[in-house]
Parts: structure tokens; C-alpha cells; sequence
């Protein structure tokens, strides 16, 4: 349950801390003193949407901090534990700061989370029934996600959504597959012949590489002699060779030095380029006699090289590239010959269907049991709502194909009258009748939340008197099982609760302030006095709060069953 709350510098709160208690507490104050500022800064410290005018003015920021003892919510400490978010034991912090920028940044237990995991976080900890929520209460798609709430089904819900996907998508791509069968086969019969062709050039780009050299080399064979052979002549064969002359010219050298030693060093340096050219002719007759020059081998590699040039022309593609684009082809074909055989796909459709069929039948009885039990209870909150003999039905209406969200659409009906027909809540109630047939539902579907606090934010407006006295007595029934806090202005609502807390709004320092404090047994009285009375406040008026807060004081659980 909620522990402590801390407001700083949210919209005309300065400087806020406030401790809280179990059962069922109401806020109250004047009209425009920021009641609903409390439930305002809960929902931005569980992750609700928030922006720069929420930040008090002239201020650089808003910050919100939440403590929650959780010491009886096992699975939200599983879930804290999966996302590293563990904090303290038992306790689960939640702080929230909104620059006056519009940036925020959400913290769970002192570690940084998204809005997303304070969001999750905030659904195990408290529910939050706005003032507004009798007008959603109109909408068929609120009404199936109160039933499936109310149900525990919001799970099932989700898979089945999945089920419906997988089941359309087979289906979408079976139609798709009969409407385009020609052009299918068409293109399937393109790449097969591409496949083929490709496969049968049998191409590796190493090879290619090697190809090049080879047809380079080939293609100038008969140069490639000549130059050898030139060389050969050159430097050891001609009249005028090169090794010649300079075997001419070291023998020159050896016999001046016999007379000028200084000689040796370019008798060894000549001696060294005898020997490296010498060493080049070896290599040159070696290459003469190695060198091939087939024309049968250079025109098939000719022709090899032309089938590459052509094949990557033809598909428009670098040489080097054919062996990706043939993995393309094939990965093309391999899809197209999944959805190819349109039996296979009329077979995995038709199992898919009766997946999505079979999850859905189950998802109508549970919503079944659901409506029945639900339908009753609310039936029963309608009597002592001052609708006496009216009658509520969660009706299945069946849909044809079935949906995304099942097999029927939730419709909520009402009966206001003993022995009327039952209609279409949006065309039956008036604004009085559907804020208390909402209160009711409310009260119905809190009873079997699972969360530890719920919220009302003045969901009694509209009601008054004796209904208004019998509302604050089911508010205090459901404080028996959970934390419940109430924004009200009933004073019938107001004087049930085990605790009290004030609004007040005040000018300072030029400024709007809005204070929140915990109001005492007399002033109390005062407060509820003056719910009662407005302006002037009498005795008598003090003496009938204190008479209402008695009897609220009085209320045990088991006369509470009377209401």
C-alpha cells in the first residue's frame, strides 16, 4: 500500500510530504483548492504522461516521490527482481522529475527505468477510477476490457490477439498467392533458369582472379618469348654480350692490380654484377623453356572469360558479385516455393484457424462465468443505490467471423425500472443514473482487484442525499480490503472515512498555494460542518457533522453488509 507521498514544486505545490494509512481515507476542501493534485502527482510518478505546465511556475522542475510497502505483492518483487530494479525489502520507491523543459526522467528504487517500467510497475500497486470514467463506461471497448479485468483474462486476451494475426496473415498470404498464381509461376520459372545458368558457370572469384593471370600471360606468349630470348642473346650469346665484355674486362682489372691494389673494390663490384647477370640468363632460358604458348588453352580461357563478362552483364553486376546474386536467386525461390503450394497453405491456414477458434471459445466461457457474476453483483450494488428493482447484464454479443479481442462484442445493459426491458446502457440512463450505476460497477470490479489501492476521484458527483450516505458505507466496506482514497465533496462520503485529509488553497507571496494536511477529530467536525453548511457555519450544523462522523465511526464490518 501507499506509505508516503512528497510533492515539490508541481503545479501550485511548493513543498508537500504526506504519511498514509490503511482503510479508506477522503480528500476534501473547497472548489478550485487542487483536490485532485494528489491524484495527479501519483499518476506522473507512475509513469502518466506529463508536461512543462505541470512544473510550478518560475521553478526549474517538479519532482514526486512515492513509497509502497509491498510486502504482500510477491509478484511484483519477482518483477523488480527481472528488471534489476530491487531496492530496500519490502519497499518499492518511486520518484519521477519533469524539468520545466519538458524532459523527464523516472527512478524505481533509486536505479534510472523507463516511463514503460513505471508504468508496469504502477498496474501491481494501485488502480485510479478518474471522475470522468461513467462517460468511458459507454464505449464497447471499455466495456470488454472492464469485463476481461474483472475476469483476470487480460493475458489471454493478449494471446489470443496473437492467434488472430498469425491466422490473418496465412490467410492474407493465401488469397494474395491464388490472386497472383500466374505471375508466381512466371517469376519461379525465371529464377529456376537463372539458378541453373549461374550454377552451371560454377564461378568462384579466386578462381576468376587466377583466370586473369592465366589469359594475361597467354595472350602474350609469343612477346613474352621473344623478350626472354632477346635477353638471353644479349647478355651471354651475341658476339657482343654483355657477359662477355665483362669477363673481358675482369681479367683487365686482375692485372692492374697487381700494380694499383686499389683496384679491388671495382673488380668486386664488377665481379658481383657478372655474377647477378649471369644468374639472370639461368632465369631467362629457364622461363623460355616453361613458357606455353597453346592456342587451344588461351581460346578455351577466352571463352571462359566471356561467359563471366556476359553472365555479369546480364545481370548487371560486377563478376565478382555472381556468386551474391546466386544466393539471392536462390533465397527468392526458397521463399516462393513455401507459399507455392497452395494446398500446404490452405492446410497451415485452416490450422491456425482452428487455433485461434479453439483459444477463442475457451476466452467466451471464462467471459461467460465473468458476465454472470459480474452482472450480479452490480445488479445488487443498483438496490442500494436507490435504483431499487433495476437490473444489470454484461451481455456476449457474437460476432459473425470473430475479432481480434474474440468472439463477441461486450455490450452492457441496463433495466432502471422493475419489469423493464433491458437496453443499451448508452441509451437508457440519464447523468445521475450512470454515475451511480458507474460507482457501482466500480465498487463491484475493486472488490476482486488484486492491486493494494484504489483511487476514486470524484466518482460520486451528481449524487446526493441518502445515496450519498450509502456510497461512503460501500467506500468503507472496500477500505476493509484495500487502501482506498477518495476525492470527494460529500460530506456523507467524507464522514465514513477512517481518516481525513484537507485541501486548502491560499495566496503567497503572490503565488496560488495548495496545502494538504491531516485533519484531527475536531477539525473534522469543522470540515465536514462546513461541507454541510458553506459559508455560515452554525452549531447545529457542527453538532450534525459530529452525529455523521459517530455513526461512520460506528460502522463495523458486519453492519456494513446492511448498505
Amino acid at each position: 500500500m501507499l506509505k508516503f507521498l512528497s510533492i515539490c514544486n508541481f503545479v501550485i505545490v511548493d513543498s508537500l510530504e504526506l504519511d498514509f494509512s490503511s482503510g479508506f481515507t477522503a480528500l476534501t476542501g473547497e472548489t478550485g483548492a487542487g483536490k485532485s493534485i494528489l491524484i495527479d502527482a501519483l499518476s506522473l510518478a507512475l509513469g502518466g504522461r506529463g508536461d512543462a505546465g505541470m512544473v510550478r511556475s518560475g521553478c526549474e522542475r517538479a519532482e514526486i516521490g512515492a513509497e509502497f510497502d509491498i510486502v504482500d505483492l510477491p509478484d511484483l518483487q519477482s518483477w523488480l527482481f527481472e528488471q534489476e530494479l530491487v531496492g530496500d525489502s519490502n519497499v518499492c520507491l518511486l520518484r519521477r522529475i519533469l524539468e520545466a523543459n519538458g524532459r523527464s526522467r523516472g527512478f524505481i528504487n533509486g536505479h534510472s527505468a523507463t516511463l514503460q517500467q513505471m508504468r508496469d510497475a504502477g498496474g501491481y500497486l494501485l488502480d485510479i477510477h478518474g471522475q470522468h470514467a461513467h462517460q468511458s463506461l459507454l464505449r464497447p471497448d471499455a466495456q470488454r476490457n472492464l469485463l476481461d479485468g474483472y475476469a483476470g483474462l487480460i493475458s489471454e486476451v493478449e494471446e489470443l490477439a496473437g492467434l488472430f494475426h498469425e491466422w490473418h496473415s496465412l490467410l492474407h498470404r493465401r488469397r494474395k498467392l491464388e490472386q497472383n498464381a500466374e505471375a508466381v509461376a512466371s517469376e519461379r520459372e525465371l529464377l529456376l533458369f537463372q539458378r541453373h545458368e549461374l550454377e552451371m558457370l560454377n564461378f568462384s572469384v579466386q578462381a576468376w582472379m587466377e583466370l586473369q593471370a592465366d589469359y594475361a600471360r597467354l595472350s602474350h606468349a609469343t612477346d613474352l618469348l621473344e623478350t626472354a630470348q632477346f635477353g638471353v642473346e644479349i647478355l651471354s650469346e651475341a658476339d657482343t654480350a654483355c657477359l662477355t665484355q665483362l669477363n673481358a674486362l675482369t681479367t683487365r682489372l686482375r692485372d692492374g692490380i697487381e700494380f694499383d691494389g686499389s683496384l679491388q673494390d671495382a673488380l668486386n663490384m664488377v665481379e658481383s654484377a657478372q655474377n647477378d647477370l649471369q644468374e639472370a640468363v639461368y632465369a631467362l632460358r629457364h622461363y623460355s623453356q616453361k613458357i606455353d604458348a597453346d592456342p587451344q588453352s588461351l581460346s578455351e580461357q577466352e571463352q571462359r572469360m566471356t561467359a563471366v563478362v556476359d553472365a555479369s552483364r546480364k545481370y548487371r553486376v560486377l563478376p565478382e558479385q555472381l556468386p551474391e546474386t546466386l544466393q539471392c536467386i536462390v533465397a527468392r525461390l526458397d521463399d516462393l516455393g513455401s507459399n507455392a503450394d497452395l494446398a500446404t497453405l490452405a492446410q497451415q491456414e485452416a490450422a491456425a484457424r482452428e487455433q485461434y477458434l479453439s483459444a477463442a471459445k475457451k476466452l467466451s466461457a471464462e467471459r461467460q462465468k465473468a458476465a454472470d457474476k459480474l452482472s450480479r453483483e452490480i445488479t445488487t450494488a443498483m438496490q442500494t443505490l436507490a435504483m431499487q428493482g433495476g437490473s444489470f447484464a454484461v451481455m456476449l454479443k457474437p460476432l459473425a467471423e470473430g475479432g481480434v479481442k474474440g468472439l463477441e462484442v461486450i455490450e452492457f445493459q441496463v433495466a432502471i425500472n422493475p419489469g423493464s426491458p433491458l437496453r443499451n446502457l448508452a441509451k437508457v440512463v440519464s447523468g445521475g443514473e450512470l454515475s451511480r450505476i458507474s460507482l457501482a460497477i466500480q465498487v463491484a470490479v475493486s472488490l476482486s482487484a488484486t492491486v493494494p489501492t484504489l483511487i476514486f476521484d470524484e466518482v460520486d458527483s451528481g449524487i446526493g442525499g441518502r445515496v450519498a450516505e450509502i456510497i461512503g458505507a460501500l467506500l468503507k466496506r472496500l477500505g476493509q480490503r484495500h487502501q482506498v482514497m477518495c476525492v470527494t465533496h460529500l460530506p456523507q462520503v467524507a464522514a465514513m472515512a477512517d481518516a481525513q485529509l484537507q485541501v486548502n488553497k491560499s495566496i503567497r507571496n503572490g503565488a496560488s498555494v495548495s496545502t494538504i494536511s491531516t485533519l484531527n477529530h475536531a477539525e473534522r467536525v469543522e470540515e465536514i460542518a462546513r461541507m454541510l453548511g458553506g459559508v455560515i457555519i452554525t452549531d447545529t450544523t457542527r453538532k450534525h457533522a459530529a452525529e455523521m462522523l459517530e455513526v461512520g465511526f460506528g460502522l463495523s464490518s458486519g453492519s456494513l453488509s446492511d448498505f
